[in-house]
């Protein structure tokens, strides 16, 4: 008796529907539904009735809907190819290249699943979404797939232990174990006890043995998970590694509206900016207007790190949320923030009233598609706000994310683990800004103060 993740008995995936009738102008069965099969008396098959042919598309309809069923896929199974966006919400052609190589890679798979196929990459780049889309067209191919996230996977294991349970522990670990394609998604974000490693082990361990066809998603760093699942997974003759190397598909708004703060800097554009002609003359002056045409191509095209450097009220501030407006009017993703806020952001979320995971919210800032950090260096003194602004500038760095950094620190603030990310001329573009702090000479323009 087959059974959904949670236990419920679905009966045989392969199962035929109840009788019912036939289409009535049918020859063969003359509106019966079923004949009797043409063979010998003494043949094992006499006397045994078979659905007619002219009820197989109603047999079809029942199996899909009977192999759905099993699958547990529910809300996911509108997961398709064709509506996965290989393009994403991210101008990057190295992320660009990454989904459409998924996609293709995941479409393979599905035709033909053999061996292990690992989706991996950060929240909401479509691994799940392909994981479901090949679910999906292996049940439309007839081949019985379960689907389960593996910390639903171990709830409804740990269910089966009540006394209320329809359905013993051994039954459903059975049909995870043997299922002809599982699909386990989001692995590592299980409760890590000891009991949950075991059984997850036990589970991926059979199927390693047995060369099951698996898909597996996940977004955690691989070193994090149990060394024995690890292992199976590393295993370059049956798993074929896939990464999603692309910023979150829903986060395109999220973001944006939930921790930056480019809304508070609506006037700061490029129309506004005062170069300040007639009062700078010299170095200044020709630094500004440096700074200023940088901005701009970064805007066009903002590949790599925009690093200003200077005093408050220089035109830093101004200069990095033009940028960003620029960006946001073509449609695409600005997260802009000042250090000090971020780190609030960070520490709020250890409140045990908080609704945002601190890991989700700190790996949305390291893959948003464009970070303008503001006046880093302004908390740096404790140990922890230094480690967090030290990851999320190394996870940066090495992907070469674009990355808008200002800041007022002398070079001498600054520790050498983090200059050497900034001051590097094969990624960063450094403005310095020498000129004295803008005080304003109208009363109209107090409005777009540079700061």
């Amino acid at each position: 008796m087959a059974k959904t993740a949670n236990g419920t008995k679905t009966g045989s995936a392969e199962r035929a529907p109840q009788p019912g009738p036939g289409k009535l102008d049918c020859t063969q069965c003359n509106g019966l539904g079923y004949i009797a099969s043409d063979v010998p008396p003494g043949h094992p098959a006499f006397g045994r009735l078979h659905v007619c042919a002219c009820r197989a598309p109603e047999v079809q309809r029942a199996q899909d809907q009977q192999r759905l069923q099993v699958s547990s896929l529910g809300a996911l199974a509108n997961k398709s190819f064709d509506s996965f966006k290989p393009e994403g919400h991210s101008t990057n052609p190295r992320h660009r290249d990454s989904l459409r190589r998924a996609l293709e890679l995941a479409q393979r798979y599905a035709g033909n699943p053999h061996g292990w196929l690992l989706l991996h990459g950060t929240y909401g780049c479509g691994k799940t979404h392909l994981a479901a889309a090949i679910a999906a067209q292996c049940l439309a191919n007839g081949v019985p797939v379960l689907f389960v996230t593996v910390p639903d996977l171990l709830d409804h294991l740990r269910a089966t232990f009540s006394p209320d349970s329809a359905v013993a522990y051994d039954d459903l670990f059975d049909t995870m174990r043997n299922t002809p394609l599982l699909v386990l998604d989001d692995l590592g974000a299980e409760s890590a006890t000891a009991w949950a490693q075991e059984k997850l082990y036990q589970l991926v361990n059979h199927r390693y043995t047995n060369k099951l066809p698996t898909v597996i998603t996940s977004n955690m760093d691989l070193e994090r998970i149990d060394p024995r699942v690890r292992s199976r997974l590393v295993d370059v003759d049956l798993v074929r590694k896939v990464l999603l190397d692309a910023p979150d598909f829903r986060r395109a708004e999220a973001v944006q509206v939930g921790i930056s703060t480019l809304d508070n800097y609506s006037s700061h554009t490029f129309e506004n900016f005062d170069l300040r002609p007639g009062e700078l003359t010299g170095d200044p002056q020709r630094r500004l207007a440096a700074a200023y045409a940088a901005a701009q191509r970064y805007a066009e095209n903002p590949v790599g790190w925009l690093v200003l450097v200077g005093g408050h009220g220089t035109g830093k501030t101004h200069l990095a949320a033009a940028v960003a407006h620029r960006h946001v009017e073509r449609g695409m993703t600005a997260l802009f923030i000042t250090c000090l806020d971020l780190l609030d952001h960070l520490r709020a979320t250890f409140s045990p009233d908080s609704q945002v995971r601190y890991d989700k919210l700190f790996n949305e800032v390291r893959e948003t598609p464009l970070l303008i950090l503001d006046d880093l260096l302004t908390e740096s003194a404790t140990p922890w706000a230094r480690e967090k602004l030290l990851q999320l500038i190394d996870h940066r760095y090495v992907k070469q994310s674009p990355t808008i950094v200002t800041m007022a620190a002398a070079k001498s603030e600054i520790s050498e683990r983090l200059e050497t990310r900034l001051n590097d001329p094969r990624l960063s573009t450094i403005c310095v800004l020498t000129c004295p702090s803008y005080k304003g000479r109208k009363p109209e323009r107090a409005k777009g103060r540079h700061r």
